[in-house]
């Protein structure tokens, strides 16, 4: 018999750890090679773990809402056949005292060369709970205890991930923030300019509902972009009968032949990625004093998710796509949404977002950006309307299929005439479509 080590999959480039949200195995169960064991969630996504063995799970070396680093050990599966030639393992207060203990030498090496203090080791405070990983940055950023308690965590029950201080260091090192102090500690300075939280009335007849894990770190992004973005909004009605009469003459043949639907959204995404060809400045990002001009076009996809939350898968180098390539990449990432299958990987690297209001009857909105992109689209409902149409025989009325884009950009990088100009050539390509298109 042998045993072999269950660790911590590479989620993605940004991503280091991750919290164990649910065990689908327990000890003595027999599993199956690709068959999932546990349930992780990182900041931004939920997956599942499998195992790369057939074999017996013997132990479990983390409990449910534990913080698992990237390579640590989780589970030991007992195989058939082999010798024991893993390594030894060691348990998990032993893993963390040796991460620690190696955290505060690599530390202490570089303040005695920089002929500096060590300062006080950073502890858990109160319901904050700091991960050794953020306790080694904390040291090595020299980041002290009151400067770490003032960080807003976007990771599970608020805890500072890896991104969160990462992030402030970042900041800090550009001199676009000071260093945060505790509510108390400003409260303490002086009581007249804390500002309390308006008083919440809760009746007997009352349901107190907790928010998801998702509902706080959407809560908290969306403050955070309006906060830092300053966000203005064009809109162009779009005339989209050619493309409705193009989609109803060929979804059946579509759908026979891919056996899947050929929804709008593909039509729409290939219109986004061509206009941000044509004005490159809205494929850029914001970092301090400068703008970061993207190479690659990566367009989020806003998508539900079956709890009613909302997540932005990225179809990459959307306008490498073909319009079947485009229909496969959509379908692809919104059935994996749904049925909550996404990876860290496919809702990372987006440089611009869409997302269709128009699903919710909604004739047009004022979505609030992603960040760090600078723009986001948003598509209202198509409806059947009166239309003047201008003929050279003359005008006269009829009945056409429109819609509304709200395009939603930061005034800081993006003025109004390129936000104004790129929502209008998106309409352009949609209006300009070709009924005779082939897919």
């Amino acid at each position: 018999m042998a045993k072999f080590e269950l660790k911590l999959p590479k989620m993605g480039e940004s991503v280091a750890e991750a919290t164990l949200t649910n065990w689908l195995k327990e000890v003595g169960d027999t599993i199956e090679v690709d068959e999932a064991v546990l349930e992780i969630a990182t900041d931004k996504v939920d997956s599942e773990v499998p195992s790369e063995v057939d074999g017996v799970l013997v132990e479990k070396l983390f409990n449910i809402d534990d913080v698992v680093q990237v390579g640590q050990t989780i589970a030991i599966i007992e195989t058939e056949g082999g010798s024991d030639d893993s390594p030894k393992l060691e348990t998990k207060a032993a893993e963390t005292d040796k991460a620690a203990s190696a955290g505060v030498k690599e530390v202490e090496a570089q303040v005695e060369m920089a002929k500096q203090t060590v300062q006080t080791p950073i502890e858990n405070t109160g319901d904050r709970f700091y991960s050794p990983l953020v306790k080694n940055i904390a040291s090595q950023e020299n980041i002290s205890q009151s400067e770490l308690d003032g960080i807003s965590g976007t990771g599970k029950d608020g805890r500072v991930t890896k991104n969160d201080i990462l992030g402030y260091v970042d900041n800090r090192s550009s001199g676009k923030s000071e260093a945060p102090t505790p509510k108390t500690v400003v409260e303490a300075k002086n009581p007249e300019t804390a500002k309390a939280k308006p008083a919440v009335s809760v009746g007997g007849e009352d349901e107190i509902i907790e928010m998801t894990r998702m509902g706080k770190l959407i809560a908290h992004h969306m403050v955070e972009s309006t906060q830092t973005s300053a966000h203005v909004q064009s809109f162009v009605e779009c005339d989209v009968t050619n493309v409705w009469n193009w989609r109803n003459k060929v979804k059946s043949g579509f759908a026979k032949r891919e056996g899947e639907s050929l929804t709008f959204t593909p039509i729409f995404m290939e219109a986004v990625a061509k206009a941000l060809k044509d004005f490159p400045m809205m494929n850029i990002a914001v970092d301090g004093n400068n703008i970061i001009k993207r190479k690659n076009i990566n367009l989020g996809m806003a998508a539900a998710l079956p709890d009613g939350n909302l997540i932005v898968p990225v179809i990459k180098n959307a306008d490498r796509l073909n319009l079947l390539g485009m229909s496969k990449a959509v379908n692809d990432l919104a059935r994996r949404a749904r049925e909550n299958k996404l990876k860290p990987d496919d809702i990372q690297g987006g440089t611009y977002t869409v997302t269709n209001v128009g699903t919710f009857g909604s004739i047009m909105g004022t979505p609030i950006i992603n960040q760090p992109q600078v723009g986001i689209l948003a598509l209202g409902a198509i409806r059947k309307v009166p239309a003047v149409i201008e003929t050279p025989e003359g005008d006269f009325i009829g009945i056409r299929f429109k819609m509304f884009l709200s395009h939603s950009y930061d005034h800081r990088v993006v003025n109004g005439a390129l936000g104004g100009q790129f929502v209008k050539r998106v309409a352009d390509y949609l209006e300009d479509w070709d009924v005779n298109t082939e897919i």
